[in-house]
Parts: C-alpha cells; structure tokens; sequence
C-alpha cells in the first residue's frame, strides 16, 4: 500500500486534530421514525461504521418539521429530538470518530406530502425545475429572521446531543443555496438581488451558528460547510459565485469546506467543453485566507487509488459514501491493500447493519448483489414478446444469459412518452438488479409495470423450455416436492418455510399478479406478547387475544385453530423480522382493547409492504413463481396426492408433479353466485377483495372430498368508498377519527367490532357515513395518504368548510366534534361507550372526511383443516399431502373477523402449513 498521508491526523483551523482524513460522507438513510425522531436501527448502524474512521458525518437534520427533503429524514427541529440524537454522537463517539451532524431546511425541494401536503417555503414563489414540481411560498422578511433563529435552535441541540461539530448544508439546491442562487432567489428585499444580497442568508446561517457555538459548545467544536459548485440552471451559481461565497465565509471562520460532487475529480458541468476538475480550479481561484481552510472531496472513492487520486490533486480530507455502507470496515480492508467492489450480497443486511429503509433506498439497492439466483436454467440469447396495459402495446426484448437476465429493452420506445419510459427504465432496473421478474412496480404505474414484468415472465418460460430441449429433456416432466397455490401472505409464508425446511417449492398463481389479496390489506397484524409490544411497555397477554378473538367472533371460532393462533402469533412476529419485514409500531382495531395490530415503523398499509418485503425473500431464495398459471385440479393416485394439473395462458395444461399440495387460493368475496349462494341479503354489495378471490381453492378440495364450515359467515367492513371499493382501514378509527351520521352526530361506538358497526350504518337513512378525522390523525396513519391520492378525501381548512362541503348541519358537527373532544380529554366515551382509540383530540387543521358505507370484506368460511393445517374431509379424516392455510380456510375467525387478525391468520398458518408440508415429505 502506498505510503498515504491520508492516515495522518489533521489538524483544523478551530485547533482540533482530526485522527486521520478520512470522514464518512452524510449519505440520505431515510430510516428515522415517522417523526424525524432517531430509530434503534439508526443508532446501530452509525456504531458499525464508527472506530477507525477519523469523521462520520451524520445525515442532515431538518431544522424545522416544513423542511423535510425525504421520508425518514432526521429532525433537529425540536428539544424532543436532543435524547436519541445524543445517543446516535455517544454511538459515534465511544468508538473513538468524530460525530458531526449536518444540519438542513429542504425549501422549495420539500415535497407537500411530507409535511401534510402544505406548500413548502423557499426565498421566492419560483417552483424547482423539475416535473411537478410546487411552487413554494415566498418567505416573508420576518419569516427569514424566524428561520435564522430555527437553524441556530438545530445548532444547539446539536452541540447539547453531544455532536463535536456540525456542517452547514449549503448545497443540493436546498433552502441555503436557494438564498444564493439568482435562480430561486428573485427577492427585492435585502436577501435579495445581487451576489452581496443573496450571500446574507449563508453568512447569515454560519453567524448565528457561531453564536450559538459560543453560547453553548466546549472550544473546539467544528464548523463546516458544503456547498455545490455549479448549477446548469440560466440564471444560475457559477463556479466563481461559489468561489466568492467561499471566500466570505471563510472571513468569518470555517474548519473545513466539504465539495458536493458524484465524483471528487468531476469537472463542469457547465462548460463542458473544459475537463479540468473542479478541485484544480478551485486551488487556483481561492486565497490565502481560503487556503488555509481544510477542504473535503467526495464521490466514487472506493479504493486506495481513488484516495491518492484525490490527495494528490488538492484535497485535505476525503468523504467515503456507498464505501462505508458496503464495508462498515472500510479503513480496515484499505490498510490491508484489499481491492474493493461496490457490491453488496443480498444476505447480508443484517450483518452490516443497514437500516430496511437504507436498504430499499435507490442508492443501496443499485449495490446489492443476489447471490441466490433462480436456479432455472435458460438457453441464451434474446426472446421478444408482445404485451399490453389498459392503454398500449409493448414490444420487448429480454436478453437472457445461461442462468441470469442479461438485459431488457423497449422495442417500440419511440411511440410512449416520456413517463412510460422513466416507468419502463425503473422497471427494468430492478428486474436486473433481482434477477426476477418479481419485483415491486413503479408507484402509480402498477398495470404498466405488471406488463413489462409478464414480458420477461414469458421470455424466462420460453427459454427454460427451449434450454431443456437443447439437453435432451422434456419440458413437461415438472417435478418439484411442494406445489404453493396461491402467491398471497400465507402462500408466499408458506413457500419460503417449505424451501428453509429442505424442500424444493414451486408457487403456483391463476393472476398475471403476484401478491393476491394481500397486496389490499391495510390495517395490520395481530399479536400479544410480542417483542415489540414489550418494548414500548404495552402490556397484553395472549389470554386476553385469545378472549377478544373469540368473543369477536360470537364463540364460532374453533377452539383448536384459535389456540393455536394466539400462541404463535409472536413467533410469526419475530418470524417476518428476521426476515427483514419488521411490524414494529402499533395501533388497535375494533374489538381489541390493546394496542396489538402491528404495522410498519412508516405507519403505511401493511399489505404492500408485507408483499414486498415476502417477494425479496423468494428472489434471494430462488424459488420459482408461476403467474398466469390456474391450478384445475389435484391430482392423485391410490388415494396419495401426486401432483396439480394447471392451464396456462396460452390454453395449453400439463401436470406438475409434486409430492404434497398447499392451497392458499384466498377466499371467494369475489365470486358473487357463491355469496349469494350462501348469503342471499348481500346481493348487490360492493367488495373489497380482488377479482381473483373467487373460491377456486375451496371447489379444488371439495372435488376431493374435503369438508366445509362456516359457509354463511360473510363478513362486511363498516367503511368501504363505494365508488371504488377502497377498503378504509381501521387503524384510522384506532388512531382517533370518529362515524358520523348525515346529520352530523355519532351513532355508534367506531371500534366495536366490524359487524356491530356495520349493522349501525345500514340502520341509518342514507344507509352511509363519514369518517372524520383531522391533521394529527393523518400524520400518525401513511394509509391516508394512498386514500388522498386516490381522491376519496373531502379536505378542509376548517370544521365549519368540511360541514359544508359534507352538506352536514354545522353547528351540529361542530358540536359534535366538541363533545367527542371532551370525552377524549377525560378518556370516557359517555354516548357510545368507546373505550379505545381516545387517542387525540379532533382539532388539528386540517379536517377530512372518507364517505363509507359496508361493503363485503372477509369470507369466514372455507375449508375445514386442523392445527397442522393438514385438510380434512366430510368426516373430519385427513387427506393426506395436501394443507390449506389463509382465507380458503373456515373456523379461524367464526362469525366476525377483527381487523389485523386477517394478516395474522395468513402468516401464523402459512408457516405451519410450509412446516408441516416439508415435514410430510420427509417421513414419506
């Protein structure tokens, strides 16, 4: 290893000396709680990459709750935030690093879903140059001096957080480089105007951060500064305006000046007819005074050379990015002379302490390598399939090589616009990535994503076929030992055990979409005496679940299957965690008097995020997925199950052999002539479920002979919009929002159990209802946000404009919304009784309301199975080889599902039905 005197220390211009010159860089985790507070997650991952590394430079915190750039995103807005930041520094700290914070207002890059869908705040109402971009509010003059003081506030709460430093982020087009910009500042004011005008708010920024360095910090705290050199914006910062800003800050006192750059020897991006880095310049332009300020480069430094390279052409100090992240041991393999590659394995999140949201985040994801690829073998060479969407035709290549997928492009491109093909380029990213086609499509793009994923699904079967040909097999002799059916929660469940438990499992799926009905749910997952639960000092206890349970579902539940559920509700918990899919924050729905329904750490809907979460533990275990593929029959023989018998899309069918069989098809809510088969009063109801939720598994069983329960046991939600069959969680009563009648006053208790309530609504006139909630209930429940985004929210910035809006008396809903807020106060509900979810006072504007009326939700009934999830026939024998597990199944829930129990039903039998199918095949 070259002799680098980037191991040696530094010392700074404030007279503290830095071990050695290298620092972490400030890199985006987006794994901070829903209220900017620090996360467990946060604290450990910081610690791993502490030690050896002279600096880390903590992500910035924003400085108020409006300036938030991303979702997760870390505050230094409030006295709150100073006890888990310290523990983050202390992490940093006790390994022996420097800790230093970035501190941050997003301005005009503020995105209004992140903070309430407010317009965000920037030194002119000049929207970003960027698509849909908003227009912020412009500043008043006052409101500058407040924000002035909000970064001196963060400043403090830094230094008292135990940080030794923090670096003023004036770059990435945030609020500080919006001020200087000619391009976002267009103000008439002082801040505004010329380059003096516009260089007060950084000066500005760096004085009152020296005041509060003085006011409260030990000597030697550091100050620094990061800024990007050039803008491509007309008007726009040049490199001499970043020079001359420089140079004033540096008048009034900087330990260091950090570049913000994809790369430390990066040259204009302005004149690009110029390749001389950005550094050389700048040890060109800056002064004497300037010189004497240490300066850091950053961007695709990963090994010794990309170190030397930098020193070598200016730097002081060095910033390490994706690096740290891949190789918490960074320095350590550096100083070993190792060769480093920018990969990450797919198993090894846990070991290197990222943060899920990290994990997920485009700058990690682009790094993890799947080093558990399909074993499916392919014949080489390019296949091109004809697909479509509700609107387009899409022509695709898919390269694919000897066991991997080589490359994937968009024949006809040239007749879609621009957002079919940004949609098209993620897609395609992240089947590569995955070597799946089994990937989480673009956010609003679902149907167009699902059709480029079918192209390569049919390209990879096709090639297989042929690659079996070209060896002399036969590609109709499919064997596996498990056949799924199903891809929902408790198939995917029951997949992944059946593959850890030493079986080779193929799932099996009717849709062209993987992740069935449990891709609608919302609510959560039900479970006592979790981990989770313990550690936020809920007390609950499985006796209690198992009461509640049974009691919900009006004593029809079967004792055996409920038993079992309960027991093992932690254990599914615990289960999903090691798995990556952490249900960490909690709520309650109706029917439960403890906070037990687990969702999301984010607070989203659950059913996505299980979806997904499940999906990347099949890709990173190879195992394979059939969509398109409809299971008609279950074959056997001498009374032993040997297989299913599928067609597929193109009408052809062929036996898959198998050894045993789990049916996890979901239930049949879908199937109208079966609901009014057994429920004739429901005709003409709406449902919630998806379009494949047909029945399909239950007739499968009972051709073989198997038993049914419970048949009549429909379940309809209480709040469903009917215009779309949009399911309204329960977690947003749970979380504080309240029924209210047409003419504007509650009628019943919002959390008791789904049948009561919904019994409640159709009593009424209108036989509807609203949900009315306000701001701190949207801010504690992510799922609004889909309904927001879908427009099945009535918004008001006030109590009278939403009765209005609603056609609901005003003084009544007003007085209304009083009453409830008393009883809030006083935690007793003296109209309905309401003994749970008393959570907030309704008065936060702004106020919504979601019109809902019942709609079906849950089949009750299904197939009859015991507590090893084996099926059982008319006279309660076992069939043997063949399990069910999730909605297809009866007795679990009797005559009422509470909500959460659904998620918790699915994953708790999934993985025994994944045990107890392996097991079979063992003795066998």
């Amino acid at each position: 290893m070259k002799d680098s005197k980037i191991f040696r220390p530094l010392k700074l211009p404030n007279g503290i000396e830095l071990k050695n010159r290298l620092m972490m860089a400030p890199m985006t985790t987006c794994s901070g709680s829903h209220d900017g507070s620090v996360t467990q997650d946060l604290i450990e991952y910081y610690r791993a990459r502490a030690g050896e590394i002279g600096t880390i430079i903590v992500e910035c915190g924003f400085v108020d709750d409006k300036g938030l750039a991303f979702p997760g995103a870390i505050g230094l807005d409030s006295d709150a935030k100073i006890e888990g930041l310290a523990k983050v520094a202390q992490a940093i700290k006790e390994k022996g690093s420097k800790a230093v914070i970035q501190v941050y207002h997003g301005g005009r890059m503020v995105e209004p879903k992140l903070i309430r869908d407010q317009s965000p705040m920037g030194p002119s109402a000049i929207a970003a140059p960027r698509p849909n971009a908003p227009t912020p509010i412009e500043l008043t003059t006052a409101e500058v001096d407040e924000m002035l003081d909000k970064f001196g506030q963060a400043v403090r709460r830094a230094i008292q957080a135990g940080f030794d430093g923090i670096e003023i982020h004036g770059a990435n087009t945030y609020l500080i480089q919006q001020f200087y910009s000619p391009n976002s500042n267009q103000r008439t004011d002082k801040w505004g105007g010329g380059r003096d005008n516009r260089a007060l708010f950084p000066l500005a920024v760096l004085d009152i951060t020296h005041k509060m360095v003085k006011q409260y910090a030990n000597q030697g705290f550091i100050v620094g500064y990061r800024f990007s050199p050039e803008e491509l914006e007309v008007p726009g910062i040049r490199f001499d305006d970043s020079i001359y800003l420089l140079e004033k800050l540096a008048k009034k006192g900087l330990d260091y000046v950090h570049f913000s750059m994809g790369a430390t020897l990066r040259s204009s991006i302005v004149d690009t007819q110029d390749p001389t880095p950005l550094i050389n310049k700048y040890i060109t332009m800056r002064s004497n005074n300037l010189a004497k300020i240490p300066v850091v480069g950053v961007g695709n430094v990963v090994n010794q050379s990309d170190i030397d390279a930098a020193i070598d052409n200016g730097y002081d100090l060095v910033a390490v990015g994706r690096a740290c992240i891949a190789y918490p041991d960074w320095i350590n393999r550096i100083k070993k002379g190792e060769q480093l590659e920018l990969v990450i394995n797919s198993d090894k999140r846990d070991q290197l302490k990222i943060p899920v949201p990290l994990w997920h985040f485009p700058l990690v994801e682009s790094l993890i390598r799947d080093i558990n690829l399909n074993v499916k073998k392919f014949k080489p060479g390019n296949y091109q399939e004809q697909v479509n969407d509700e609107s387009y035709e899409f022509l695709i290549n898919v390269e694919l090589g000897k066991d991997f997928i080589k490359d994937i492009q968009l024949e006809n491109a040239k007749e879609f616009n621009h957002e079919v093909l940004d949609n098209f380029s993620v897609i395609k990213q992240r089947i590569l990535d995955a070597n799946s086609p089994h990937v989480d499509a673009v956010s609003g793009a679902t149907t167009q994503c699902e059709a480029f994923k079918k192209a390569v699904t049919k390209a990879m079967s096709q090639s297989n076929h042929e690659a079996i040909l070209a060896e002399g097999g036969d590609p109709n002799d499919i064997s596996y030992d498990i056949v799924v059916v199903g891809s929902g929660g408790a198939g995917l469940s029951a997949a992944i055990r059946s593959h850890d438990s030493g079986a080779n499992v193929v799932v099996v799926e009717k849709m062209s979409i993987i992740g069935g009905n449990t891709n609608k749910a919302s609510a959560g997952m039900n479970a006592a005496e979790t981990k989770f639960q313990k550690q936020q000092g809920i007390k609950d206890s499985k006796e209690l679940f198992y009461k509640e349970t049974l009691i919900g579902g009006k004593s029809k539940n079967n004792p055996e299957l409920l038993r079992y559920f309960v027991e093992h509700a932690p254990e599914a918990i615990d289960w999903l965690d090691d798995n990556g899919i952490a249900l960490s924050d909690l709520t309650t729905t109706g029917g439960m008097s403890v906070d037990r329904t687990h969702r999301p750490t984010s607070r989203a809907a659950v059913g996505g995020f299980l979806i997904s979460g499940l999906v990347k533990n099949i890709n990173k275990r190879g195992i394979e997925v059939m969509l398109d593929t409809n299971v008609i029959e279950i074959v056997t023989e001498n009374h032993e199950v040997v297989g299913v018998k599928v067609s597929q899309e193109d009408g052809s069918s062929t036996i898959i052999k198998a050894k045993a069989v789990i049916i996890a098809t979901g239930g049949f809510s879908a199937n109208k002539v079966m609901v009014e088969k057994y429920r004739p009063d429901l005709k003409g109801f709406v449902t919630t479920n998806h379009k494949g939720a047909t029945g399909s598994g239950i007739m499968l069983l009972e051709k073989l002979g198997a038993g049914t329960v419970d048949m009549s046991e429909i379940q309809i939600h209480p709040t469903v919009e009917q215009t779309s069959s949009y399911l309204i969680s329960e977690s947003i009563r749970g979380g504080g929002a309240i029924l209210i009648a047409q003419n504007g006053n509650r009628f019943v208790n919002e959390l008791d159990t789904r049948d009561e309530v919904s019994a409640e609504i159709i009593k009424l006139p209108e036989h509807y209802a609203y949900i009315v909630f306000d701001q701190q209930i949207r801010d504690e429940n992510k799922a609004i946000e889909e309904y927001i985004s879908h427009d099945l929210v009535i918004q008001a910035s006030t109590i009278a404009e939403l009765a209005k809006k609603l056609a609901v008396d005003c003084e009544t809903l007003t007085k209304t919304i009083e009453r409830y807020n008393r009883f809030v106060a006083n935690k007793q509900d003296e109209d309905f009784g309401r003994t749970t979810g008393l959570r907030h006072a309704i008065s936060k504007s702004h106020f919504y309301a979601i019109k809902v009326a019942p709609g079906i939700h849950h089949t009750m009934g299904g197939i009859t199975i015991n507590a090893q999830t084996q099926v059982l026939d008319t006279h309660k024998h076992v069939i043997q080889g063949v399990f069910a597990a999730g909605e297809v199944v009866g007795g679990v829930h009797g005559g009422n599902r509470i909500g959460g129990n659904a998620v918790a039903d699915i994953i708790i039998f999934g993985i025994q039905a994944g045990q107890q199918a392996s097991d079979y095949i063992t003795r066998k």
